[in-house]
């Protein structure tokens, strides 16, 4: 390839990436109406636009702003925190699988907050606090176990897996010694869903994950050059341990922010980010189209759970009916490369 082709290769690369953004957010925008619209108390566009304007009246206002709107912010919110997550993660690790779903960040969460609703008797903001915790504390075992002289991105991921499979043994002990009414209350949270989060709830979390998307702007230049490899990295000025812990952080905060407030809806963060390289047709990072088919992906997965499917199901469901093939079909495609390798 000639080089003076490299601006001509950039300018088609940011023209590409601004098409998709903008139709990953009509998309949102579409199917976000659309699920205010639909219900019992059905509501016509034109009426959702107007209300939202500040024209409705008050029948319109109550379904739009306390029953419906709610729920469609935490579906973008959580979206958006689980897509850019899961891009940071196989970025900074280079490993399609090293997911927060995968790796026990998101199970490492639902323990934590599982056990302040069944032990701790907890709710609202010390479940989203629990959250917190257990997915750092998480992070931070894999990051320890994993360490050997530098950060081994197969063995975070392998380590990530192990510690997912024994917080998972101990949450299901864990239920299984509750009480029968605190459980039921334990499993709608732990399926995932967008429906009881407070607005005072959203905006915590909605403030967590612009913190987190500003600290990741800011560090995300560096991600070309840690995938060159620590030793590359710190010929160019770029300390590598330090940028890809930073970078971790960020994407944990995400994942636990969104955890918080939907509980941990399935396969999200695994694959939003090959759905963004696949439209971007390039093997970049593509964080902010990542993060834009996070949210788009559970908009729509909860409006078909809500209004095509004859009972109403939690939105994790359906993304784990969509995401389960796509990890069975990653597995068995990288065992195919290894056996040809």
């Amino acid at each position: 390839m000639d080089v003076l082709d490299l601006p001509a290769l950039r300018r088609r690369r940011s023209r590409r990436q601004a098409i998709v953004a903008v139709v990953l957010i009509a998309i949102v925008l579409g199917a976000s109406v659309v699920a205010i619209s639909l219900g019992a108390s059905g509501i016509t566009p034109a009426r959702v636009f107007a209300t939202l304007a500040g024209f409705g009246d008050r029948g319109d206002e109550f379904v739009v702003f306390r029953l419906r709107l709610p729920r469609i912010v935490t579906a973008i919110v959580a979206g958006f925190a689980f897509g850019l997550a899961g891009s940071l993660f196989q970025s900074v690790l280079s490993n399609p699988l090293a997911s927060p779903d995968i790796l026990g960040v998101s199970a490492g969460a639902s323990f934590a907050a599982v056990f302040v609703l069944l032990v701790a008797s907890g709710s609202g903001f010390a479940v989203s606090a629990g959250a917190f915790v257990g997915a750092f504390v998480i992070a931070a075992l894999m990051w320890v176990l994993a360490w050997r002289g530098g950060l081994v991105g197969y063995r975070f991921v392998l380590i990530g897996v192990g510690l997912g499979y024994v917080v998972t043994a101990a949450l299901g002990w864990m239920i299984t010694r509750a009480d029968v009414r605190e459980v039921s209350q334990a499993l709608v949270w732990m399926v995932g869903g967008v429906g009881g989060a407070s607005w005072s709830d959203i905006g915590i979390a909605a403030g967590i994950v612009l913190v987190s998307s500003v600290a990741i702007i800011a560090l995300g230049r560096r991600l070309p050059v840690l995938a060159l490899g620590d030793d590359a990295a710190r010929g160019l000025g770029v300390r590598g341990a330090v940028s890809r812990g930073a970078l971790l952080l960020a994407a944990v905060a995400l994942v636990a922010a969104a955890t918080a407030l939907a509980g941990p809806i399935a396969f999200v963060a695994l694959i939003s980010a090959p759905i963004a390289r696949a439209l971007l047709r390039d093997g970049g990072a593509a964080l902010l189209p990542s993060a834009l088919i996070g949210s788009a992906l559970v908009v729509v997965a909860d409006l078909v759970g809500q209004h095509v499917l004859a009972d109403s199901v939690p939105v994790g469901i359906v993304t784990g009916v969509i995401g389960a093939p796509y990890l069975l079909w990653l597995i068995a495609t990288s065992n195919r490369k290894g056996a040809d390798g």
